[in-house]
């Protein structure tokens, strides 16, 4: 075997790595914000007394927390044109990740939502506190607090994921980094430094995430 290690091409490449790394960000950073609120949506609806909404918002978690990344992806980026409705490759990733991040954040906030004790909504009441008033002013501050730690987890998840949008031409991290491979064929210092960098964000957000889960966490 005549292969050397030569990280060069990565060096001369850098600039396109970091862009490939700052557009999976982004597009994490949207579509965590969009789907959260998604998300936090169909947590209310999941525990509403309405049938109609538990079962409909269920149908959605089911169904979508039980089909690939990639499917949704390619549906909406290959599937709907045929139906009238094109997206740009960015915006049809948002799209797809955003949909998918609300179905797992649903069931983080449903887990929240039944865990607050029941007096608490009782207790809004008695002063006078409509249900709106009551879940955007009381149950909803509870409810991050207490599921911020299994937020970050899914938050970071949700950040690696990124690198599914290469199937369809985004030029993240992912799609940089083979496009390096496939101009150089220098395999293993392409792939190895897109590691590296994958890792080193997620341990910076993750980092991030525990300040805000400490600064944010009920106190015992």
């Amino acid at each position: 075997m005549d292969y050397s290690v030569n990280y060069d091409v990565i060096w001369r490449n850098l600039h396109n790595l970091f862009y490939g790394l700052g557009l999976g960000l982004y597009m994490a950073l949207v579509s965590v914000a969009l789907g959260s609120l998604i998300g936090l949506v169909l947590a209310f609806s999941l525990v509403s007394k309405r049938k109609l909404f538990r079962v409909l918002s269920g149908i959605y978690v089911a169904v979508i927390r039980n089909i690939p990344l990639m499917i949704i992806i390619l549906f909406i980026y290959f599937g709907l044109p045929d139906v009238g409705l094109t997206f740009a490759e960015q915006p049809s990733f948002i799209f797809a990740l955003t949909i998918y991040t609300g179905a797992y954040i649903a069931e983080v906030f449903r887990g929240g939502l039944l865990a607050i004790p029941k007096g608490v909504g009782e207790a809004g009441m008695a002063v006078g506190m409509s249900n709106f008033q009551i879940n955007i002013f009381i149950k909803i501050p509870i409810l991050i607090r207490s599921v911020m730690p299994a937020l970050s987890n899914n938050y970071i998840s949700l950040f690696k994921d990124t690198s599914v949008a290469a199937i369809v031409a985004v030029p993240e991290l992912t799609f940089q980094t083979r496009k390096i491979n496939t101009d150089t064929f220098r395999t293993i210092e392409a792939w190895s430094s897109a590691s590296v960098l994958y890792v080193v964000a997620c341990l910076l957000i993750a980092i991030l995430l525990r300040r805000v889960e400490r600064r944010v966490a009920i106190p015992k």
